[in-house]
């Protein structure tokens, strides 16, 4: 048989699963090719979406017209929103997913793809040609011998690459939950020329319902008046969203002194490990190492799902032998009678060099070859789905033969993970945070559709009646951001009892409706009371001109310092410029550059080690 597709996915987690959605939805003859048809979209860590940033990237996942945002939305069993106690830019949703019938819609929606076939077959090898000088890809071989002719490659393999698992001196050949490992691979990618690194991360123990007694324990229950992550889908009564509850133990000191006295019997500590794990998703063994002064730290039990009786610890993630894993489990309160079903594991796993990529995700060494998702370096699945729709969005342009798709770090998070990738690298495995972006105020996750969906339309991956409904939307906020703007209350005894009622400064002159917004003490809704001509507008329209008119002086200055950096952006670097002739460039500094190829100035600011001197020397360069 002759096999021929256009892009072929390798890997069907949540980046490939968002590579191969877009290409197929572009237009694109699409391959999702995956070990096994039943580990489609799985979640072999917590079955949870979002988070802090996390959401933000799942809202723009969804602006893109990725679809992770919409199959949460209905695998949703209780939804959060997470800092409400801190300002907008930090806003995160967060929900606790049924991770079988997560997987169970993806897969479905996968299946109806026309111009998607899903395979499972592992590829153990890419080949190349020579075009115009420079190794471009022209295939896949699977493990069973079928060549697939082809002209772009995503790969997608997750943890999955030449994969190791820890459970205490235990050490197999496995991919996460069980799954077989990737083989043979890895070797192929270096003999394409690319750097592998070695990255580990771990899963805690799951246990049985039925052995825990949650009624001692914290509850956490779900919001009131949850948003969903997707415009596609129809918002919901908190008592539809929140089908189950999650319930918050603390470690102790004898959970401590079990741990700190076996230490020498984790695998992270027995030197069987060798692989950077995740700085800010530690093993519980690091955090007592880390913070030894903390008496005792937070973890969250919480359900896999509605029709399993598995429940997910949390923050307890460990490499610990099993003997050692029910004694820690037994020291918490609630978990005297702790039955295990899934011991608690650390996998080890080769990933790729994301300094060695576009901004596009594709590789610089051989074209056509595109990297997503924890093969890149990072951890999480929402930075994996973003990724994958990337890089699907950008092999589906090549194809095409139009322009790619890059995202400014001033448009998303989604730019802003990828600009850190491919200019700084990954040391570690890589974790979006708010903190991560300079214009946390522009990036909230209430304007995402607004940042986003034109990029999403531009691409074909937004409908023309969700784009028309976007720009109704658009046209509403704008048009009640002008009526708060213009709109006076006078200084009415009515008007001022209100004031006084709420704490706020009496008025003694007209004042706009938009200036007493931006008291803090006053919101949207409460000045409903003295807005007589309040339009009746959807929640949505509500809350983003509200925080556009509350922290107008913010904005505007992050948008001042956008318009600066966008012309260091717009410098363009010549992609053949010889680094080491550059006279006054430090050789430290020529190295870097050398590897990283920046495209702009903007970005070769950003890379470690290049100075504020070097850039000058730099633009005065291009200048001549």
């Amino acid at each position: 048989m002759e096999l021929k597709t256009k892009v072929a996915v390798i890997g069907a987690g949540h980046a490939g699963i968002e590579a191969a959605l877009a290409s197929a939805r572009m237009g694109i003859d699409t391959v999702l090719f995956t070990t096994n048809l039943d580990a489609v979209g799985n979640m072999p860590c917590n079955p949870s979406i979002g988070g802090s940033a996390k959401g933000h990237l799942v809202f723009e996942i969804d602006a893109l017209g990725g679809e992770m945002g919409y199959v949460a939305d209905i695998a949703t069993i209780q939804s959060r929103t997470l800092n409400l106690g801190k300002g907008a830019a930090v806003h995160s949703k967060r929900v606790q997913a049924d991770r079988s019938e997560y997987k169970k819609q993806m897969k479905k929606t996968l299946e109806a793809e026309k111009n998607l076939r899903l395979v499972q077959a592992e590829i153990v090898d890419i080949t190349t040609e020579e075009r115009e000088g420079k190794q471009c890809v022209n295939g896949v071989i699977t493990s069973l011998g079928e060549i697939w002719q082809t002209s772009r490659v995503i790969i997608a393999t997750g943890t999955f690459l030449e994969s190791q698992v820890f459970v205490g001196d235990k050490v197999l050949s496995a991919g996460p939950d069980g799954l077989m490992p990737a083989k043979g691979l890895s070797d192929n990618l270096r003999r394409l020329g690319l750097t592998l690194q070695r990255f580990k991360t771990g899963t805690p123990a799951r246990v049985h319902r039925r052995s825990v007694v949650l009624s001692g324990l914290e509850l956490q229950e779900g919001e009131s008046e949850p948003v969903p992550y997707s415009v596609r889908t129809e918002k919901k009564a908190a008592s539809e969203v929140n089908l189950a509850t999650c319930h918050i133990v603390y470690t102790n000191k004898n959970t401590h002194e079990i741990i700190l006295t076996n230490l020498e019997r984790s695998a992270m500590y027995s030197g069987n490990i060798t692989g950077e794990g995740p700085r800010y998703c530690p093993s519980i063994e690091t955090k007592l190492v880390r913070f030894a002064d903390k008496e005792r730290h937070q973890l969250f039990v919480e359900p896999c799902g509605l029709d399993t009786d598995e429940l997910y610890i949390q923050g307890f993630s460990t490499s610990m032998p099993t003997d050692i894993q029910y004694q820690m489990l037994k020291s918490l309160p609630g978990f005297e009678n702790a039955e295990i079903m899934r011991y608690a594991y650390a996998i080890e796993y080769d990933c790729a060099d994301p300094t060695e990529m576009y901004p596009t995700l594709e590789f610089k060494a051989v074209g056509g070859l595109y990297g997503a998702g924890q093969f890149n370096g990072t951890s999480g699945y929402e930075e994996a789905a973003a990724q994958g729709l990337v890089a699907g969005i950008n092999a589906a342009l090549a194809e095409c033969g139009r322009e790619p798709m890059i995202l400014s770090r001033s448009s998303s998070y989604i730019g802003t993970l990828i600009d850190d990738l491919v200019t700084k690298g990954a040391k570690e495995p890589y974790r979006i945070m708010t903190s991560r972006s300079e214009y946390r105020l522009l990036l909230r996750q209430d304007n995402a559709d607004l940042r986003l969906t034109e990029i999403g339309h531009e691409v074909g991956l937004i409908s023309e009646n969700r784009y028309t409904a976007f720009l109704d939307k658009k046209k509403m906020i704008e048009e009640e951001i002008k009526r708060l703007e213009k709109t006076v209350i006078s200084p009415s005894e009515r008007n001022n009892a209100f004031l006084r009622a709420l704490g706020s400064a009496e008025i003694t002159t007209g004042i706009k409706l938009s200036e007493l917004l931006r008291r803090p003490e006053l919101s949207y809704s409460a000045l409903s009371e003295i807005d007589d001509d309040r339009p009746s507008l959807p929640s949505a329209v509500v809350r983003t001109a509200e925080i556009q008119v509350k922290y107008q002086g913010y904005i505007k200055r992050e948008l001042s310092e956008v318009e600066r950096q966008k012309k260091l952006e717009n410098k363009k670097i010549p992609a053949d410029i010889d680094y080491t002739k550059i006279v006054g460039l430090k050789q430290e500094s020529a190295e870097k550059l050398s590897k990283i190829r920046p495209m702009s100035i903007g970005q070769a600011s950003r890379i470690s080690g290049v100075n504020p001197a070097d850039i000058s020397v730099l633009l005065i360069y291009l200048g001549k």
